[in-house]
């Protein structure tokens, strides 16, 4: 064994069907553990909210020490944590392999698999994670339900924080009555035969973010791929699950997992890889799952046919070469690069992507954006989430280019709602965040 951080981290499967799992006495215990190490090492001091929280109450007890800190008070330090993974894939000396075997983030989601089982979340938070219903309704009436989430809908908003605790002044996303799945069928792209990577195929795995509220995401990957040579199909069974695992409901999260995995590998056995359009279900496809069904094949084989839409692009440049005709993008682009897209361990792939336009003018931003899915619109965590993203709203507001990008669009909006708030005449004056699949198309000429 050697000091930490010295080896590559690794993560063990989820034991979330051990009764032990969600034990009060034996969660408080290992709370206690991990929490006594992180006191000592304080590494991750400014990453999120969850560990100044932490060494705030450690602080402020009687002894200075976790002896004298109440187990009912550890409830805002777990409530804090976003599941962004970064602790674990950047900070953490003390990740397995390491002796002392910490997991932060997935301690942090069985404290929540705990209070799920308990009955503990609450009604509004709950009805919030059911992505597939609410955006199957909202597609009935989407211009009511935009109208109905604007941030300046007085009515409404105000309501909506009362019920379901979503702030009113945070940006919502918008919802399509045309979801992705149904654009595909109306017009699919010409596949291009003169490509040098012509033979390949993909299954677009459409998300439910890209499905129900931005189809243009999934539009721009699909002609890029197509431009490419790529035949793609688009396939979307159900949600990912990730709104869920957030929430502790991992049987859900488990159940999503084996249908999903059953519809896209068959696809997989007809030799179409996989691509997730949202850095978050790439995540869960490639590395989650895995975690919490380990013996299911499905879920197994379906993580190795897994790629990310940048880390699959950046993988047919690599390969085969790009088809030609990629023009500059006027004005340089800020670039986000979302939590999720680097906790798959993949490297900055939008930025590889993005760079391989000629005359490339690309600031990469590296900082949390503080959305966090879902957690950032919350009402006790909004004015945390805009105070954590300041830094990457700063720099993007102040970069000169001409686009914001991030490879999560929530993230990116978030971002957008920062720069409005900058106290300085150089921001940038942007009245969108695109994914950089789009700004890829865009250089293409493609939209």
């Amino acid at each position: 064994m050697r000091e930490g951080s010295l080896e590559a981290p690794i993560r063990y499967p989820i034991d979330w069907q051990n009764p032990a799992f969600t034990d009060p006495e034996a969660i408080d215990a290992e709370l206690r553990r991990v929490f006594d190490i992180c006191h000592g090492c304080r590494r991750c001091f400014n990453l999120c909210g969850a560990f100044p929280r932490l060494f705030d109450l450690i602080d402020e007890s009687e002894t200075g020490e976790l002896d004298s800190v109440d187990s009912k008070d550890f409830k805002p330090v777990v409530d804090a944590c976003t599941l962004c993974d970064m602790c674990f894939m950047a900070y953490c000396p003390y990740v397995p392999p390491h002796e002392f075997n910490l997991d932060f983030p997935h301690l942090m989601l069985r404290y929540r698999v705990a209070e799920q089982k308990a009955g503990k979340v609450p009604f509004g938070q709950r009805q919030l994670t059911k992505t597939d219903r609410n955006g199957k309704l909202a597609a009935m009436a989407p211009g009511l339900c935009n109208w109905a989430g604007d941030r300046g809908n007085g009515v409404v908003r105000p309501l909506l924080e009362k019920v379901a605790e979503v702030h009113r002044e945070a940006a919502l996303p918008k919802f399509h009555g045309r979801t992705f799945a149904l654009r595909d069928k109306k017009a699919p792209p010409e596949v291009n035969r003169d490509a040098p990577a012509f033979g390949r195929r993909a299954v677009l795995y459409a998300t439910c973010f890209v499905n129900y509220n931005n189809p243009d995401i999934g539009m721009a990957a699909r002609a890029v791929l197509a431009h490419n040579g790529v035949e793609t199909r688009v396939v979307y069974p159900q949600c990912c699950g990730m709104p869920q695992l957030e929430q502790g409901d991992i049987a859900k999260v488990a159940e999503s997992a084996r249908q999903v995995s059953e519809e896209l590998q068959r696809h997989v056995d007809e030799g179409f890889d996989v691509v997730a359009l949202m850095p978050s279900c790439a995540l869960m496809l490639k590395f989650e799952w895995p975690l919490i069904l380990p013996h299911e094949v499905n879920v197994r084989r379906l993580s190795r046919a897994t790629f990310d839409v940048s880390e699959y692009v950046v993988d047919i440049a690599r390969r085969e070469g790009l088809t030609e005709g990629l023009e500059p993008l006027p004005g340089g682009v800020a670039l986000h690069l979302a939590c999720h897209a680097r906790a798959q361990n993949m490297g900055p792939k939008a930025a590889e992507m993005l760079r391989l336009i000629p005359e490339a003018d690309l600031q990469v931003i590296e900082r949390c954006s503080g959305h966090g899915g879902s957690w950032g619109v919350m009402k006790d965590n909004f004015p945390t989430a805009l105070k954590v993203g300041r830094t990457a709203a700063r720099q993007a507001g102040t970069s000169g280019r001409a686009f914001v990008a991030s490879e999560c669009p929530l993230a990116g909006e978030h971002i957008l709602q920062g720069i409005e708030r900058l106290k300085s005449d150089d921001k940038i004056e942007v009245t969108q965040a695109e994914h950089p699949i789009e700004l890829l198309a865009r250089a293409y000429g493609l939209i």
